[in-house]
Order: structure tokens, then C-alpha cells, then sequence
């Protein structure tokens, strides 16, 4: 009765939705993907549910219509990052923010043209979109690694050192959050595989991955976001 009521909590929050939506849509093309490849019953079954992923993929495609308000409340809240002690991390935070704000508009606007809503190239649209989440994508992983480092220095700081309770409870603190980090650090590079994937070919590894691996790279990416929200820390998350 707890995880249903876990489960139900998640559900009434736009972002807990999402991540359930996102989680359905890559595992679906997971199995999918991999029994479309199989005898012609299971291709069959897998061909469906390909196009479930498909029609999950275009719902969260439509629900972030209004994430842009959302996303410009808190890169304006962030600002340049003046909280932030380290040089670095702000730098890559705001960076990262601008991109994540300029992502929304673009993938709107691919979205209208294949709806023919407007009349433009639909593609470039979709292709900009994609780059500016890889971008964004990239520079989160920057900013973990950066994050981590710092977080293991003050580990290995010996002024730290003390048999006090409060040492310990630091200590205790600054490794849950460095692995959080991880955790995210994991979650970026899934998705950067697929944002790399969903480039025009001819950029590293752009267009090769069969449907599974696609699949394969959300499902990791989604399960980890699952697992942190549910959590006592939760990030702000611009998944496509």
C-alpha cells in the first residue's frame, strides 16, 4: 500500500508524471526494439510496441509546450550564479541554463511544423533542438565531474579530520552527495549517447544505434532520475 500511495503521490506532479511517461516510452522501445528482431509473431508485438514509445515520446513532446515559464523562473532565480562558490560550476550552470532556455522554443517550433501548424523545415528545428540538449547534456557532465572533485578534496582535507559526531555527520553528507553526483553524472552520459545518436549522420556514432540500445540508453537514464527523486535530493531535469 506504501509504493501505491508512493506511486499515486508521484503522479499528482507534472515532473512525476514525466518520469513515469519517459520510463514507459524508452522501456517500450527497449523490448520493442528487441523483439522486432525477432521470429514474425514477436516482431509483430514488438512493432507495437514501438509505436506506444512513439505516441509517449510525442506526449512528453507536447507537455513541455509549457516548460518554458517554468525554465526561465529558475534560470532567473540561479542568475549568474553569484551563490555559487566555485567559478567553474557557475560558469557551466549558466551556460547550461541558456541552453536548456533555448531548447524549449526550438522544439516547439519543429513540433508546429510537423504538425502544420507553421510552414518551415521541421528538421533543422528538430536538429537544433537535439544540439542544444547534447550541449546542455555535456556541460552537466562537466559540472558533476567538477562537483565531485571538489567534494573529494574536502574529503581528503586533513583540518577536517576530528572523532566528533558533527565530523562524522559531515562526512556522512558530502559521500551521499558525491554519489548523487554519480548517479547523475551516469544519467547524463545515457542521454548524450542518444542525443549523439539523434544528430545528422556522420558525427561520431549519429544514426547507428539500432531502436534496443536507444531503449536501452533512456531506460538507464529514466530509472536513475526514478531512483533520485524518490530520494531526499532532487535536481532540476530537462530530459528529451
Amino acid at each position: 500500500m506504501a509504493a501505491l500511495s508512493g506511486l499515486v503521490s508521484s503522479l499528482e506532479s507534472y515532473r512525476g508524471r514525466d518520469r513515469l511517461i519517459r520510463t514507459l516510452s524508452y522501456g517500450c522501445q527497449l523490448i520493442g526494439g528487441l523483439l522486432a528482431e525477432q521470429s514474425s509473431v514477436k516482431s509483430e508485438v514488438g512493432k507495437r510496441l514501438l509505436v506506444i514509445s512513439a505516441q509517449l515520446s510525442h506526449c512528453r513532446t507536447v507537455l513541455r509546450l509549457f516548460d518554458d515559464l517554468a525554465m526561465f523562473a529558475y534560470s532567473k532565480q540561479y542568475g549568474l550564479g553569484a551563490k555559487e562558490e566555485d567559478a567553474i560550476i557557475r560558469c557551466l550552470s549558466v551556460i547550461s541554463n541558456l541552453a536548456d532556455q533555448l531548447y524549449y522554443p526550438c522544439e516547439h517550433i519543429a513540433w508546429a511544423a510537423d504538425a502544420k501548424i507553421i510552414h518551415v523545415n521541421s528538421t533543422r528545428w528538430w536538429i537544433l533542438s537535439t544540439a542544444l540538449w547534447g550541449l546542455s547534456l555535456l556541460l552537466g557532465i562537466g559540472r558533476s565531474l567538477k562537483i565531485i572533485l571538489n567534494l573529494r578534496r574536502k574529503l581528503r582535507n586533513p583540518e577536517r579530520r576530528s572523532a566528533s559526531k558533527s565530523f562524522r555527520r559531515e562526512t556522512k553528507m558530502i559521500e551521499t552527495q558525491v554519489k548523487s553526483e554519480i548517479l547523475t553524472l551516469l544519467s547524463n552520459l545515457a542521454d548524450l549517447a542518444n542525443a549523439i545518436h539523434w544528430l545528422p549522420p556522420g558525427f561520431l556514432w549519429a544514426g547507428r544505434f539500432p531502436s534496443w540500445l536507444v531503449g536501452l540508453m533512456g531506460t538507464v537514464s529514466s530509472l536513475i532520475s526514478v531512483y533520485q527523486a524518490s530520494g531526499p535530493h532532487s535536481e532540476k531535469s530537462d530530459d528529451s
